[in-house]
Order: C-alpha cells, then structure tokens, then sequence
C-alpha cells in the first residue's frame, strides 16, 4: 500500500510515522507514507496556499489551485483508489471503513486546515470525505494519521500476531472483553479463574459473553 499526505503543515506528521507498529510496516516494504508540502505546489512568491474567503467572514481558506496541482502531479504517476479529505462533517470513520481501505492499494489524504478548503476542491477532485469525530481540531493532520494508522495495522504481515487484528474491539460490532496478565492475583485482587483453567473453548465463551455486556454497558448503540 502507498499512502499520501498533502499537508500545508508536514513536521505535524514527522511523529507518527517515525516510531512503534507503523515505522516497523515501512521498514519491511509493507506499506510507503509520502507526506507532500502542499507549500511547493504554490505559484505565490511567499507561498500561500490559503486567502481570503469570498463573501468575507472571518478566517482564511486553502486555495484551490496548489492542491489541485498537486493532486495531478500524483496521479500522473499512478492510480489512486481513493482522494480522501479529512473533514469535521465527513463520514464518520470505523473500524468496518478501516477494514475497506485496507484492501485498497494507493490512497490520497488531504488535510485541511484555517476554514477548510475551496469547495471546488470537495466537489470536483474529492472521492471521499472521513471525520474522525465530532468535534473541530486545528487542521486534519492529526486525523489523517488517526486514519493511516487505524489502516495499516490491518495489512497482513505488519502485525506480529495476524489475528490480534481480527480481535480488536469492533471487529464483530461489539467492544474487546477484559484482558489480565501476570501475577495472577496482585494485593489479593485474582485474575478470573476461568482463564487460567487452559478451556479454550469455555475461555472464549466467557471473552464472547463479556465482550456482549460490556458493549450493551458501554456502547449499546453497536448493538442497535
């Protein structure tokens, strides 16, 4: 998989992809992130990518035409399965839509930030928009790292233990079931003696039963 980053901000994205599970997943050739300073596709000597909004109002908007000269010189040198635009009033993103770009094989992620970006952009070169949540962060770095992750840790062979994946939490619809690790009991607090009875069958019952009144607890919206 190749991912794509256009950001008008590229050291916000240094962190992420320099450390843990997703820096592993690029050494191994399982995955390429390009971040793109959207500032080097900008015709402006002070290299603006933002201007006033028409109509007035308060704050600035990305300009359409260095993201769109971007944009094609991407896709100049190959297909893209999807342009993706992190936005506050995008779809909401899964763990089902991190299933499905999973699968996908070239992704574009374009950041926003100020007031967010010329319409045009969303209208016209845009195939998806992805929120991460309600609520407003200052650009969609953040988000498309959010995002990035969510998806990489899925790729086959980026994950030590392949079906630690399959067992995250929303995988099925409903959240993980508790977890325990040595010791065994810790200021005469004991870890369930089921899972130390070596049933499997009977172990995952009980994983199965929690996960359901947890999730019917905690988020019973999954469950609707």
């Amino acid at each position: 998989m190749r991912i794509d980053i256009i950001t008008c901000l590229p050291r916000l994205l240094e962190s992420p992809f320099s450390d843990s599970i997703l820096l592993r997943a690029q050494k191994k050739g399982l995955v390429e992130v390009c971040v793109h300073d959207l500032r080097k596709y900008s015709t402006d000597k002070h290299k603006k990518v933002d201007d006033y909004a028409y109509g007035g109002g308060a704050g600035m908007v990305m300009m359409i035409e260095p993201i769109v000269t971007c944009l094609r010189a991407l896709q100049a040198e190959r297909q893209y399965d999807e342009v993706i635009y992190m936005s506050p009033d995008g779809e909401r993103f899964s763990q089902r839509m991190a299933n499905e770009l999973s699968m996908k094989k070239n992704l574009i992620i374009l950041c926003g930030h100020y007031k967010g970006v010329d319409e045009r952009v969303r209208e016209h070169f845009v195939t998806r928009e992805i929120s991460i949540g309600d609520y407003v962060l200052s650009g969609g770095e953040l988000a498309a790292a959010v995002v990035s992750d969510a998806v990489i840790r899925l790729l086959p062979g980026v994950l030590s233990d392949e079906t630690s994946a399959l067992t995250d939490s929303f995988q099925d619809d409903l959240v993980a079931p508790p977890v325990y690790t040595r010791p065994a009991e810790f200021e005469g607090i004991k870890v369930p003696d089921i899972l130390l009875s070596g049933h499997e069958q009977k172990i995952e019952e009980w994983r199965f039963k929690q996960s359901v009144a947890r999730t019917k607890n905690r988020r019973p919206d999954l469950l609707r």
